[in-house]
């Protein structure tokens, strides 16, 4: 039973629930928000509370208040308070009855076999100096992590910063994961290639984006007609927003040799593939807005491709995209440039950032998408991929280039729009006397950017390497235009997901101001991103590692130049030096201990018995 402080917490919140709801009601009324008092009339809800008693932590147990939505069916808000703030978290947290945070955490344990559980706990009797702590358990999960801050949201606040959460996007990506998995089986026992299974999936993503489409694409029993149907909507939705007639036909080219797959033309498979998509895509796409989860599929499938380099391109994780994005301080009003698009990895993740420093300005915004993002892709294959990706993200796609970088006419029209931001992934040379070299892709970025401009490109450690030869004489001809401000020896497997086994570093450049003499460089030994192999899911962030502690520390170790042993040195280097860490760093011996040396030797053997050390 609540004792007369607690029910003035009670008091309290409940009137906050009032006062900061759109739409809420106690009960079963008909609002967007319901939420109950110490009981509930959902019996999933009853079943998982059967066990959840604060006295022993067996019994039947209810949370002070139980909050849902009636749209989003798999979170449940669970509320304790408690009257005294002294009451809020105990040190040993077993005391369920007693404190605000072990009891929350209690239901929260039982609640989250079925449900996400965004667990508050509140104590306090005073308005102004309420105690307030939030955590976050997915369903399925043991543990809650703490979120937010320690102040009450509204209703609507809680449900935007879930969704967007990174708990909650590391869940969702994992069921992408395994739906794209399950969908590249399909499409190979269809006989659809796999450079063509994710230009089958923009073009359905695409059609999905029209209402028409969606109303109607299930009542086509002739997959011909849909075929047709799919093709038509797809050439509209581009058509309308004036890509151009060049890049259309392009397009629908491609789209036409895809979708008229003659195996796809039998029976529902066409239409069931739509479906699926549908349910499983579509919704991910537009929670986790800015996310290449068109490039992410494509990565999936090379995986299973005979070829190791699918396309001949490899894609950039989009951990990595982003951390370079961040590097070249990408913010509302760059202008960015990739000279290499490929299925638009870098525009779509600075794209993010844009728009999130925009803050709102819906103008900013549409300026941003319209003519702040500029690419050049020359596959006649990959093109259509990376319109379809800048489509899929809502614009963006009049301002990518079919073509080579190094055409005259495509740097006059590049250079006329300024771009101050250079971001890229040039394609890997396979044959060193006749392949373009990375470096000259690097030149063709910062040529086109203005005085001043952020040049970030991911290449081949040995570009770094070269003394001699002739990238030894690229490396002396970009510090006569071009500042080299600093370069990180990246993870050794950072491409194990596009079966591309190239040891890479990232490269930053300030453009057209000539490297000074005397100047140090900023060089970062980071090889350790958290990320983790585990099969059938490829390199992943397990843990969120990155995402909650790697990702700032790199950043913040090298916009403040720090020297650390083990992970970063500043040196004054030219055109013959190596530019990379291992070549300056010192090593940190006091940080190695047994399990380094177990895993050494482990890898080692591994190697030698041609083991792949995917877990």
């Amino acid at each position: 039973m609540a004792t007369i402080n607690e029910t003035n917490t009670e008091i309290i919140f409940e009137d906050y629930l009032r006062k900061n709801a759109d739409s809420v009601a106690l009960g079963t009324h008909n609002f967007e928000w319901i939420y109950e008092r110490q009981s509930s009339k959902n019996e999933k809800i009853n079943k998982l509370l059967v066990a959840a008693s604060k006295a022993a932590g067996t019994g039947n147990g209810r949370p002070d208040f139980i909050i849902q939505n009636r749209k989003i069916s798999d979170l449940i808000i669970s509320v304790e308070c408690k009257g005294s703030t002294a009451k809020h978290a105990s040190k040993t947290g077993n005391k369920y009855a007693e404190y605000a945070v072990d009891g929350a955490l209690l239901y929260s344990s039982f609640l989250s076999k079925g449900f996400d559980v965004l667990s508050i706990a509140v104590s306090g009797e005073n308005r102004k100096d309420l105690k307030v702590s939030h955590f976050l358990q997915l369903k399925g999960e043991q543990t809650a992590t703490s979120i937010f801050s320690g102040k009450l949201l509204t209703l609507n606040n809680y449900l935007d910063e879930y969704i967007k959460s990174p708990e909650k996007f590391r869940q969702d990506y994992q069921v992408l994961l395994t739906f794209s998995q399950n969908l590249n089986k399909r499409l190979h026992q269809l006989k659809v290639s796999e450079d063509e299974r994710a230009l089958l999936i923009a073009c359905i993503l695409i059609a999905l984006e029209n209402d028409a489409f969606v109303a109607t694409y299930k009542q086509y029993s002739d997959p011909r007609q849909l075929a047709d149907f799919l093709i038509l909507t797809t050439h509209n939705m581009f058509e309308s927003d004036k890509i151009g007639e060049a890049k259309l036909k392009i397009l629908d080219g491609r789209f036409k040799l895809i979708v008229n797959n003659t195996v796809l033309l039998k029976g529902t498979d066409l239409r069931d593939i739509i479906t699926a998509i549908n349910e499983n895509i579509k919704d991910f796409i537009r929670t986790h807005a800015y996310f290449d989860a068109l490039g992410q599929l494509y990565i999936e499938f090379l995986r299973y491709a005979n070829s190791d380099k699918g396309l001949g391109i490899v894609l950039t994780p989009p951990h990595i995209t982003e951390f370079m994005s961040l590097l070249a301080e990408v913010n509302c009003n760059s202008i960015v440039y990739d000279n290499c698009t490929g299925t638009g990895g870098f525009l779509v993740s600075a794209m993010s950032l844009m728009i999130k420093d925009a803050r709102g300005d819906k103008n900013k915004e549409d300026k941003i998408k319209s003519s702040q993002l500029i690419g050049v892709e020359l596959s006649d294959k990959i093109f259509p991929l990376a319109c379809s990706n800048m489509f899929i993200h809502q614009d963006g796609k009049t301002n990518i280039y079919h073509g080579s970088c190094f055409d005259e006419d495509i740097i006059k029209v590049v250079k006329a729009k300024y771009p101050n931001v250079g971001l890229l992934n040039p394609p890997y040379k396979s044959d060193k006397k006749t392949d373009t070299d990375e470096f000259e892709f690097i030149i063709a970025n910062l040529e086109c950017l203005s005085q001043g401009g952020k040049c970030v490109a991911i290449v081949p450690m040995q570009e770094a390497l070269a003394t001699s030869g002739k990238v030894w004489e690229y490396k002396k001809k970009i510090l006569s235009t071009h500042t080299l401000e600093a370069v990180f020896s990246m993870p050794d497997e950072l491409f194990f997901n596009s079966k591309v086994g190239v040891v890479s570093c990232i490269m930053v450049f300030t453009a057209k101001r000539p490297h000074p003499k005397n100047k140090e460089v900023y060089f970062g030994y980071y090889k350790d991103d958290g990320f983790v192999k585990r099969k059938n899911k490829g390199r992943i962030d397990l843990f969120g590692k990155f995402e909650n502690e790697v990702k700032q520390k790199w950043i913040d170790n090298y916009r403040n130049h720090k020297s650390i042993p083990g992970l970063s040195v500043l040196k004054v280097v030219t055109a013959d030096d190596e530019w990379c860490a291992e070549a300056y760093m010192e090593t940190d011996y006091s940080n190695l201990t047994i399990d380094d040396f177990s895993e050494t030797i482990k890898q080692f053997t591994l190697f030698k018995l041609g083991i792949n050390d995917e877990e």
